[in-house]
């Protein structure tokens, strides 16, 4: 990790040299044992980055509670391969809400199960009822849906070599 840098008074460690601000904070003993206890199975370097994913993690669920919010998202399912038409029910699901499934990819674990992976975007409340949708089928044995809140943001830029705006996600 690079030496911090100085901006404009503030102390900056974070990529981009993002402005940070010092903070002061009091905190019972208990929840500092728990920060700790945290840094040290997790590994972060300092208490700093420890409260930080907190925060993050934290407003990250915040925002999701809105079913507006545009998230991505992961889903996981494992499935058995031979109940009947299951695979081409997930395939067909997939196909239904194109505008949704970034990707889907199929790993074969043994003969008789698969794990579907599918990477999802969309509203909140639309990426979960698919995914509810997909979960609920007879024959998925297990399911994970894993969705992180982004802002959409519309480039008027492009990239080379044929400059077309696009959107990005900013998580």
């Amino acid at each position: 990790m690079p030496p911090p840098k100085f901006v404009k008074g503030l102390l900056s460690t974070h990529p981009g040299n993002c402005p940070m601000q010092r903070i002061t904070i009091t905190i019972d003993d208990d929840l500092l044992g728990t920060v700790d206890a945290l840094m040290e199975r997790q590994g972060y370097e300092s208490r700093s980055e420890a409260l930080r994913d907190i925060i993050r993690s934290h407003a990250a669920r915040e925002r999701l509670s809105s079913p507006e919010t545009q998230c991505i998202g992961t889903l996981s399912l494992v499935f058995d391969y031979g109940v009947r038409d299951l695979a081409q029910r997930i395939a067909h699901a997939h196909h239904a809400h194109h505008e949704m499934v970034e990707l889907s990819a199929r790993v074969y674990l043994d003969h008789d199960s698969c794990m579907e992976i599918s990477v999802l975007r969309g509203a909140v409340a639309d990426v979960r009822r698919l995914a509810e949708s997909l979960s609920t089928q007879r024959g998925v044995r297990h399911a994970n849906l894993h969705l992180l809140p982004v802002r959409v943001e519309t480039s008027g830029h492009g990239h080379l070599p044929d400059l077309l705006p696009h959107q990005h996600l900013h998580t």
